[in-house]
């Protein structure tokens, strides 16, 4: 049986070579101060640099965006209506909405809603969608791609610093800003069509400006692999699959699958509910015609929504390994 479907082992094919050859060098800061030259390598939270290897592309390889365009949603006819986009709505603020047709390409938007800077991130190989606050002690940050992978995580780098991020925390593991911790701002997946639906004066990120299949997705059948890509940790306990989705509220992770059963689910004070209509980002080549992995809402015991984040099994147990499996056992 093979690794990957054929159409994921086909579309990274050159990405995979290209990460491979780049392992040889990819645990030595000496080779990375060359590209880094403002990065401190002498300060990190990472035990081991074997940790942090090459995704394939460069710095900036995969170009993150900064104060892009946005469009009425009324006025957007060409996304699917199943197709998922991230959702951020903060006060009083126009809802935003942030399509995976584009962030699967650019990873981060860099943008600024209601005065807040935020960082809209979309790690692919983790299917991890967070936004932040880019506010720190060091005043605002800007944040690209760094090409790195730890955990197959994006590795993000702030453009003041040129600090190492990891995306699953909102943490600086390598640079003068180590330990420094991102707010993460309640944030959430859905359908274009459940978007639009709701907010139909709201806002959507238009189609940027670079030469990408936008629509397409490069990780086609990624989210039915044996083993994720570029991961070589030990994988979630209680026979739970490797890709399977969870919903993690701080150190718990909730199955999506139990969540689909059950349809809504309270404990912990937390309320998790899931419908059907949102297609995976990571499925099918064409993202609108992906298999429906459903929406979910996530709201503490008074209504609110929380901070969480909707990503593969492997990736919460790597970087929670303590952490909490709500099975329902």
């Amino acid at each position: 049986m093979p690794l990957f479907p054929r159409p994921f082992r086909f579309s990274l094919l050159a990405t995979v070579l290209l990460a491979l050859s780049g392992q040889l060098a990819a645990a030595d800061p000496s080779t990375w101060r060359r590209e880094w030259p403002r990065t401190d390598f002498t300060t990190t939270s990472v035990e081991s640099w074997n940790e942090i290897i090459s995704g394939g592309p460069p710095k900036d390889g995969i170009p993150a965006l900064s104060a892009p365009e946005f469009i009425p949603a009324r006025e957007e006819s060409g996304i699917g209506a199943r197709e998922p986009v991230i959702t951020l709505e903060i006060g009083d603020a126009v809802p935003r909405a942030y399509p995976l047709r584009y962030l699967t390409w650019h990873e981060i938007v860099n943008d600024s809603v209601a005065g807040v800077p935020v960082a809209v991130t979309f790690c692919p190989l983790c299917n991890s969608a967070m936004v932040f606050d880019r506010r720190s002690a060091q005043g605002v940050l800007e944040f690209g791609v760094s090409g790195k992978l730890r955990n197959s995580d994006m590795i993000m780098f702030d453009r003041q610093s040129e600090s190492w991020w990891q995306q699953a925390l909102g943490e600086a593991i390598v640079g003068r800003m180590t330990g420094t911790e991102l707010r993460q701002l309640p944030s959430w997946m859905e359908s274009w069509e459940q978007f639009r639906a709701r907010h139909p004066d709201g806002l959507v990120m238009a189609e940027p400006d670079h030469a990408r299949r936008y629509g397409q997705n490069p990780y086609g059948g990624y989210d039915s692999a044996v083993r994720p890509f570029l991961y070589d940790g030990a994988p979630p306990p209680h026979g739970v699959p490797a890709l399977a989705r969870v919903v993690r509220v701080g150190d718990r992770a909730w199955p999506l699958e139990r969540v689909r059963r059950a349809g809504e689910i309270e404990e912990a004070g937390v309320s998790i509910t899931w419908e059907a209509g949102q297609a995976s980002a990571l499925d099918s080549t064409l993202i609108a015609e992906g298999r429906d992995v459903g929406n979910i809402r996530v709201r503490d015991a008074r209504g609110r929504d929380l901070p969480h984040d909707l990503l593969f099994a492997f990736a919460f147990h790597a970087f929670w390994p303590d952490g909490r499996w709500m099975l329902g056992q």
